[in-house]
């Protein structure tokens, strides 16, 4: 029995004593011990699958580099680098346990990273997992680095790695907008502000203008990301890059541009890049920028679908599910209502990082954690969330023509359209006098002698109303080439 036991665990050693690990654990001592530290979301690190991948780059960019200089043995730098590989590639990723939220400034995933990657390498080798006096994770996979410049630099080549997918799926969303732009680019409806009816729009140009609100994000989220292909690889602890080779910082660039694919550049100011992490809090802003727009129109979209007998009623959105324990054939506007919740989450994200930047010290932020933490939930939240609003929502949506037209006949905000010709305050006092009696603007324009009915009718026609007559084969040129 006792020798049972033994076969399930290995015993591992740090500078605390030692503790007994599973067996089949890639992970080893400094992982279980932030495990039994941090139980605080108990959600691991591998819940963002772009952030462990990213850290398995770094230290398969780092065991090329201290190849390259020649500080760390070249079969040594092959293992490493081949167990690296297996992690990007989509293995052992249930391995990274940490927490998501941790003290220590992100030490205890960096240790998680290198347990895991030298035990995957030790296995290839043949060797017992736990044998760290053929291959160290700290001495041979953590050589020439730092949590310090390892940590923000895989944060920041998650982020732009899961930033991708979002950018796809905003591009998506957009897409689906225009579509509909086109769909009901004739549907003449009035428009509103400040809740009170206004002057006459075509549907169209209300779903283009949530079309072009996107577009507008897409640009502002691909700058600010950019911000991020700053890296202090090669700082180590603070900058000043002790214990690394003069050429470590230019060849795990090298490395680490090749293996990522990206753009990124070496910090000229290794110490203010260390402690400084205002990037962070510019991505996650341009976040909260893109969620609170994005809820603004599914905010709009709930109005104009009210009802659908005692509200605006304009637009119909597809039924997904039953709305009521209640009452029998309710429908609520559930997806819209989601993407609200994932908009009030990313705001609260945004304070999270805020706070988390200003709180930093000296010559390190310690609370890596909780920014990367809230901006890859962001992130996670709103592709997702755009997701189910584009397919379970907007793809769907229709117009309700004959109501949409029944608003326009009888709205008195068309006589905006007739100041021009009669003047502001007769048609102030016409307008009073259709809502008191409910009389057709036009009719009453015609029955003053304003304006003769030919006259009226070419004014209040809809592509005038609309503001498109002004505009030569219209739709085609609302909508950008860039558009289609």
């Amino acid at each position: 029995m006792a020798q049972d036991a033994i076969a399930r665990t290995r015993l591992e050693t740090d500078s605390l004593g030692s503790l007994e690990i599973p067996a089949d654990a890639y992970w080893g001592i400094h992982t279980a011990r932030a495990a039994a530290n941090f139980p605080i979301s108990l959600r691991p690190i591998s819940i963002y699958p772009e952030l462990v991948v990213a850290l398995a780059m770094v230290k398969q960019a780092s065991a090329r580099a201290n190849r390259d200089i020649g500080v760390l043995d070249a079969a040594k730098a092959e293992l490493i680098d081949r167990a690296a590989q297996r992690v990007i590639d989509g293995e052992f990723h249930e391995q990274f346990k940490v927490d998501v939220i941790q003290g220590g400034a992100g030490t205890s995933t960096n240790m998680n990273a290198n347990e895991v990657i030298t035990n995957i390498a030790l296995e290839a080798a043949g060797r017992e997992k736990g044998d760290y006096a053929f291959l160290s994770p700290i001495d041979d996979t953590n050589r020439s680095q730092s949590t310090n410049d390892v940590y923000p630099t895989a944060i920041k080549v998650g982020i732009m790695l899961a930033m991708r997918s979002l950018l796809d799926e905003l591009a998506r969303l957009r897409q689906s907008f225009l579509a509909k732009s086109l769909e009901f680019h004739d549907v003449l409806k009035v428009g509103r502000t400040q809740m009170q009816d206004a002057v006459p729009m075509t549907l169209g140009q209300e779903f283009h203008g949530f079309a072009t609100s996107l577009a507008q994000d897409y640009k502002r989220l691909t700058e600010n990301t950019n911000l991020l292909r700053e890296i202090n690889m090669g700082a180590t602890a603070i900058g000043t890059g002790i214990t690394t080779h003069p050429d470590y910082a230019a060849r795990v660039l090298h490395h680490l541009r090749a293996i990522s694919g990206m753009d990124l550049v070496t910090a000229q100011d290794l110490v203010e890049a260390t402690s400084d992490t205002g990037a962070f809090m510019s991505v996650s802003s341009t976040l909260k920028r893109n969620a609170i727009k994005i809820s603004k129109i599914c905010n709009d979209l709930r109005l104009l679908s009210s009802g659908p007998q005692a509200g605006l009623g304009e637009i119909n959105l597809p039924a997904q599910q039953a709305g009521s324990s209640i009452m029998p054939g309710k429908v609520n506007p559930v997806i819209p209502e989601v993407m609200n919740q994932v908009a009030f989450a990313v705001a609260g994200a945004d304070m999270t990082v805020t706070m988390a930047v200003e709180s930093g010290q000296l010559q390190l932020n310690a609370f890596e954690p909780v920014i990367a933490h809230s901006i890859f939930q962001s992130i996670t939240w709103m592709r997702q969330g755009m997701w189910t609003l584009r397919v379970n929502c907007i793809d769907g949506i229709t117009a309700n023509r004959a109501r949409l037209g029944a608003m326009v006949g009888a709205s008195v905000g068309v006589i905006t359209a007739l100041t021009p010709f009669i003047g502001y305050a007769a048609a102030a006092a016409l307008a009073k006098t259709a809502l008191l009696t409910g009389h057709n603007v036009a009719d009453l324009v015609v029955e003053g002698g304003l304006m003769t009915r030919e006259e009226v009718t070419k004014q209040l026609s809809p592509a005038r109303l609309s503001g498109l007559e002004a505009i030569t084969a219209a739709i085609p040129i609302v909508l950008a080439p860039e558009d289609l």
